[in-house]
């Protein structure tokens, strides 16, 4: 046999090909398991979590915008009187669109009351006592009232004794004019006059409007 060799002395050379094929060993094996989660995301669909859908219902509460405190309320008065602004309304179970339709106004003007408030939602009563959410923007400051009881006479003068002007059914819608104690002035089919609270319904009790 003969003597052994004495082994060489690695050269800086080939200690830098060595790093550098076990660095491409180390890249390919990471862009393996990449490829191989790839896969198996696009095998399972890809499904991400849904998010909330725009105006659903969120917890009540306050929400922050600019660093400030925002309540969303409008700061009315609640419950108020008000009218519908549109000929078609959708009345939700709740304060927002995930919320199920529970029926449809398709009177514009009719008076309802608010009697509470979610961010810009409002929850209304209408003169029969049904209630439901609609969004603000369906809402309209402008005071109207229903005629409840039987045909009532619009008067010229706040008094009983005061002449006809016309007479109206129930049913009827009519804007408010002005209100005294006990009697408001409306306007309905081309004609106003007096008509004494308690024929209609849409003015909170003594409450007086100019």
């Amino acid at each position: 046999m003969g003597a052994a060799r004495p082994g060489r002395r690695p050269t800086p050379f080939s200690i830098k090909r060595r790093l550098g094929a076990c660095l491409r060993l180390a890249v390919i094996a990471v862009l393996a398991m990449a490829a191989v989660n790839l896969s198996a995301g696009i095998a399972g669909g890809g499904a991400k979590a849904a998010k909330p859908e725009a105006g659903g219902p969120k917890a009540p509460g306050k929400t922050v915008k600019n660093g400030k405190a925002v309540s969303g309320q409008s700061g009315l008065p609640v419950p108020r009187y008000a009218s519908l602004r549109a000929n078609e309304v959708n009345v939700r179970t709740g304060p927002g669109v995930r919320y199920p339709v529970k029926w449809v106004f398709v009177r514009r003007d009719l008076p309802i009351e608010i009697i509470a408030e979610f961010s810009t939602w409002r929850k209304i009563r209408d003169w029969q006592g049904t209630e439901g959410w609609v969004h603000r923007s369906m809402v309209s400051g402008k005071r109207t009232v229903i005629i409840t009881d039987a045909v009532q006479v619009m008067r010229r003068e706040p008094s009983r004794w005061a002449p006809a002007v016309a007479r109206v059914e129930a049913g009827v819608v009519a804007h408010i004019l002005e209100c005294g104690v006990d009697w408001c002035r409306v306007e309905a089919g081309g004609f106003s006059g007096w008509v004494k609270h308690g024929q209609f319904w849409g003015r909170g009790k003594r409450e007086q409007i100019q």
